[in-house]
């Protein structure tokens, strides 16, 4: 027995980056997809990605904290305290306004956690906590112990040999205290790294796992090439929200979720505040 598992998350709202991702997967041989959170948002396509990720039909999903702001924000939940929210409920506005029929509904159904079994392992997957899929908990920088959390079980749940994560964006493979291993596959969309040289790198990153009969026979780390000024025409075509933000990152890899100033002035000068606040009484209406 072998299987080739490619595990992905992150894509946020990049289809040029998912569909490099895909087509590199194909080339490599793999049986299955496990998609690990945070699909859409801030970038600019929405049916593209979610008709691409039915084709993949993944054997295992989880949800992202992003896919959780997508539910609060299309429902019109998303309050207006601070100017990162407003970000988040102006661009879920944006996905409520394009998504198919049913899309936000399946996507808000996701689990936190899914385990597997393959050959003789057992894998716990979440986006970040098996029970919280947010927080800086997981920081690829932090002590071992932290990583510990990973590997809680329910009572009559067989141990897990190996957990995967998402949401810090970063590629890796560490271990916890007790040496169960720990991978992250990194972002498809907006992969990110402190140290400059490495974030010059800003391929669609993602990990192909090859299990068999004796358990991890290969891990590979793939690093896939895509044209990101498809990706800026893109945004630059659709009605996207702080789209000159999105083309930013997509020539320099920096984000700017927590920038209240920088966001406070886009939202003053496109009246953002306004335009989600109507989109909550039609909701209402």
């Amino acid at each position: 027995m072998k299987k080739k598992i490619a595990v992905f998350s992150d894509v946020h709202g990049n289809s040029s980056a998912l569909q490099a991702m895909y087509k590199d997967s194909i080339a490599q041989g793999v049986d299955e997809y496990w998609f690990v959170g945070d699909l859409l948002m801030p970038g600019p396509s929405v049916n593209a990605i979610w008709d691409l990720v039915k084709t993949m039909a993944p054997t295992v999903i989880v949800r992202g904290n992003w896919d959780d702001l997508v539910v609060v924000g299309t429902r019109g939940q998303m309050d207006m305290a601070k100017p990162s929210h407003v970000y988040f409920g102006r661009l879920a506005q944006y996905v409520a306004e394009h998504a198919a029929p049913g899309m936000v509904d399946e996507l808000a159904a996701w689990p936190l956690q899914v385990t597997r079994q393959v050959g003789p392992l057992h894998f716990g997957i979440s986006h970040n906590l098996p029970d919280l899929n947010m927080g800086q908990d997981l920081f690829p920088t932090n002590d071992s112990a932290n990583f510990d959390q990973l590997f809680v079980t329910k009572p009559g749940q067989p141990p897990i040999d190996v957990a995967i994560y998402a949401h810090v964006h970063h590629d890796l493979l560490r271990y916890g205290t007790d040496e169960r291993l720990v991978l992250n596959p990194g972002a498809v969309g907006e992969p990110f790294n402190h140290w400059p040289a490495l974030q010059r790198d800003l391929r669609a990153h993602y990990l192909i796992l090859e299990v068999d009969d004796q358990g991890m026979a290969a891990t590979s780390f793939r690093h896939v090439a895509y044209d990101r000024e498809r990706e800026k025409a893109l945004a630059a075509a659709s009605d996207l929200p702080y789209q000159e933000l999105y083309q930013k990152m997509m020539d320099t890899g920096f984000a700017y979720t927590h920038d209240d100033e920088l966001l406070q002035n886009y939202n003053d000068r496109y009246q953002y505040v306004a335009e989600y606040e109507r989109f909550k009484k039609n909701l209402n209406k």
